[in-house]
């Protein structure tokens, strides 16, 4: 397989990764989850249960396209530092268990709405008040695996940066989103009351959309041979 098909297949991979992730993180929580109303929230869930649902079938693809995604550009990027390419796929995949795991506390809402029959006899409140802790959890758990998302990018970057066939501002972007994900994750964790400001992770958002729009459309024509050739003379 040529390095130019690796590339377009891992800028495929990419677009699914950035698609459902969107899907699953930001469109569908904007439209049921209301964080300080937790009868509303309930409401919303059980009145849009397949949209619920398609939220986490959306993260499941999600995190298996993320799986594959770090493995398909250790093939692309190895050539340039071996080491730095084992250290970004390790990164990336220690997070996919955890997302996977933290799934689960979506499927026991489906198990308590799909249950109601059984559960009449609990106060209202107190179910709703059960919905929006499996939620919190869930969120806690998102925000707990967003380090390794943010670690992954540096080596990432630097990969891309040292790279002779992708653009080098793409790999300083990823590699300042690092930094800049790193400071929500720690930023939310120690002051929970202080809103970190978006454009925080504006890097990190224009080197991964960036990145993965060079993948699909551009490839990895120009300058692969010479990374390989170098590669090989090295031995």
């Amino acid at each position: 397989m040529t390095s130019n098909k690796i590339a377009r297949i891992a800028g495929f991979i990419y677009l699914g990764v950035i698609l459902t992730g969107i899907f699953n993180l930001a469109y569908v929580p904007s439209k049921l989850i209301v964080w300080d109303d937790p009868a509303t929230t309930f409401n919303n869930i059980v009145g849009s249960e397949f949209l619920f649902r398609l939220g986490i079938v959306s993260g499941l693809i999600c995190y298996t396209f993320y799986l594959l995604l770090p493995l398909v550009l250790y093939k692309l990027l190895k050539e340039v530092n071996k080491n730095v390419a084992l250290l970004m796929v390790a990164l990336a995949v220690v997070s996919v268990p955890i997302s996977f795991i933290n799934i689960h506390y979506k499927v026991d809402i489906l198990t308590l709405i799909g249950n109601l029959d059984y559960l009449k006899e609990i106060d209202e409140n107190l179910l709703n008040t059960k919905v929006m802790l499996n939620l919190k959890y869930y969120d806690n758990g998102i925000q707990m695996v967003q380090l390794f998302w943010s670690l992954w990018l540096f080596p990432f970057g630097y990969l891309v940066y040292k790279s002779n066939f992708l653009p080098k501002i793409l790999g300083l972007l990823l590699m300042i989103g690092c930094f800049g994900y790193l400071i929500i994750f720690f930023g939310g964790f120690l002051f929970p009351n202080y809103r970190i400001p978006s454009f925080v992770s504006l890097p990190a958002s224009l080197g991964e959309i960036g990145m993965c729009l060079w993948l699909l459309i551009m490839g990895a024509k120009k300058g692969i041979k010479k990374v390989e050739k170098n590669a090989t003379t090295s031995f």
